[in-house]
């Protein structure tokens, strides 16, 4: 039976504009004077995870802060994260289309559903509890972070570990992703991989994806279709990925 496996951050809900603001009220709070704007933020995620985002940053643009501020990124992290759980309960976050609707397909169907996120894990329950509820982690057989890898996208690291929790070989699953990383990463781990754009990812090339959708469809709201399966149809069903992966 089929396997869904989400990217969180861009795939699940367009987040990083709340996550920039989260980034630019953290940096306010600790007064360090940095402002990320929407162009330094859109090559800032290149770097996977937050932590070591804020690390490349200090190393590339704030050298002067040097190691005081590397020793600082801990706190700001946690200053950071504690805005953005702000904003996502306030319901900064919303549902990419389609989404809800093939969660829910998924549970009606007891397709098992799984979470491949370079995000921490209280970011991911943040998003799934505004999302889809107070339990909406529940609908999530695992929940997979760049915290419990190694290595994060786009290594495959948390798609392999993913796929090793729920026990199933890599050709029974699809993964949905927004971004170039995300597209390398569970193409590495084996897994065919639907791609949906997002605002900071959609001038990134997508070559090797299964599909390259502008989101998942809603009825009365068709997908515009990119590249790869999918063309002429309207919306993500599990029908249609159980068909596109079998080719």
């Amino acid at each position: 039976m089929l396997t869904l496996i989400f990217d969180l951050d861009g795939t699940v809900s367009d987040t990083e504009e709340v996550h920039r603001r989260a980034y630019n009220e953290a940096f306010e709070a600790e007064k360090l004077g940095w402002n990320w704007t929407p162009e330094l933020y859109g090559r800032l995620l290149a770097v996977t995870g937050g932590k070591d985002r804020i690390r490349h940053y200090v190393e590339r643009y704030d050298a002067a802060g040097g190691p005081r501020m590397l020793a600082r990124i801990d706190r700001i992290y946690e200053t950071k994260t504690a805005r953005y759980q702000a904003l996502v309960e306030a319901g900064e976050a919303k549902l990419r289309p389609g989404v809800a609707r093939l969660v829910r397909e998924a549970g009606a169907a007891g397709v098992r559903l799984a979470l491949a996120a370079s995000a921490s894990l209280p970011n991911a329950v943040s998003i799934l509890r505004s999302g889809f509820g107070p339990s909406g982690d529940d609908l999530f057989a695992e929940i997979v972070t760049g915290e419990q890898v190694r290595r994060k996208k786009p290594a495959p690291d948390v798609y392999a570990l993913a796929l090793e929790r729920l026990g199933v070989d890599p050709d029974a699953a699809v993964a949905i992703e927004d971004s170039l990383n995300g597209l390398k990463a569970a193409t590495a781990a084996g897994i065919r991989t639907v791609v949906t754009p997002s605002t900071y990812t959609r001038d990134e090339p997508f070559f090797g994806a299964l599909a390259v959708l502008s989101d998942l469809g809603e009825p009365g709201r068709p997908y515009r279709h990119i590249a790869g399966a999918g063309g002429g149809e309207a919306m993500v069903t599990l029908a249609a990925l159980d068909r596109w992966r079998k080719g």
